[in-house]
């Protein structure tokens, strides 16, 4: 199995909670993210299975971070925008492969 440096986080909140994602991601060592808009498909049988309301504006959150972070930065999110919170967010990760234009700390300045 390979071993991947980064990871990407996605993270889908109901809409207004892209900056509390950021917040608990930055606290636990993100440095930033980008957030897209989103409309979520969910129907009235998945609102009654997970005994939630579903809102349908979303926002998707996505993080590229240091694979060592990942654990953090995901139980971070969990606890300040989970399910069980009024953001009702999902967040998983996924390897990156490769990755151009995130400077890491440890790089020299020069090219």
């Amino acid at each position: 199995m390979k071993n991947f440096d980064h990871e990407l986080i996605l993270c889908v909140v109901n809409a207004g909670f892209s900056d509390a994602v950021m917040d608990a991601a930055k606290a636990a060592g993100a440095r930033g993210g980008t957030v897209i808009n989103a409309h979520g498909t969910a129907n009235k049988e998945a609102e009654v299975f997970f005994r939630i309301t579903i809102q349908p504006e979303k926002e998707l959150v996505m993080i590229i971070v240091p694979s060592a972070l990942r654990e953090a930065i995901l139980h971070a999110l969990y606890k300040e925008v989970g399910l069980n919170t009024p953001g009702q967010g999902i967040a998983f990760s996924m390897p990156v492969d490769n990755v151009v234009g995130i400077k890491n700390e440890h790089e020299d300045t020069e090219e």
